[in-house]
């Protein structure tokens, strides 16, 4: 009897290490948490992932921002470096603003520092794409490096429409779609 009783502890325990609190946030919730906050305008949730000092200056911008731009999707595209302290990330945007209704895509390069338990936003300016409104401009080194691809997505142009020829009736000769007879 001894024996089941010993093993039911051990099973507690290790069920007691497995809920234990982690000692901090790992670096893919804080993007999460930080570009969900964004995309949902859930501004003080993005907010808790920037320094302290710029926390009421990001929710009053993004307030303004949000009169008009809506963005429709991130994209985690790559972890450029990752280390304990520091790490650099590239998004993709999908967004649009509602005075223009066309969707635009924008690539972001993001720096990510670890401050205490929790993974902060430091930096972010546009690598490529459309300009973005909150985004800063590329950095003096990659602006140089040449044009910027066109990632906006355009409605097709309408089609004409062809131009049937009428079938040809019993009430004389065929005419074209005009409604006049062909000629000689």
């Amino acid at each position: 009897m001894t024996r089941p009783m010993t093993a039911l502890l051990a099973v507690s325990a290790l069920a007691a290490c497995a809920h234990a609190p982690r000692s901090g946030e790992d670096l893919f919730e804080s993007i999460r948490t930080y570009h969900e906050g964004v995309r949902w305008e859930r501004f003080p949730a993005a907010a808790s992932r920037v320094p302290g000092p710029e926390r009421s200056d990001f929710v009053e911008e993004r307030d303004r921002l949000a009169e008009d731009l809506r963005i429709s999707d991130y994209e985690l595209v790559r972890v450029a470096s990752y280390d304990e302290r520091r790490a650099q990330v590239q998004v993709k945007y999908t967004w649009y603003l509602d005075s223009e209704g066309v969707v635009r895509h924008t690539h972001a390069m993001e720096g990510w520092e670890r401050h205490g338990k929790v993974w902060l936003l430091v930096e972010e300016h546009r690598l490529r794409g459309d300009e973005m409104p909150g985004l800063s401009e590329d950095e003096p080194d990659e602006a140089a490096d040449g044009p910027d691809t066109d990632d906006t997505e355009q409605a097709p142009e309408p089609r004409a429409e062809a131009q049937v020829a009428a079938p040809p009736s019993d009430e004389g000769p065929a005419r074209g779609a005009d409604g006049a007879a062909p000629g000689p």
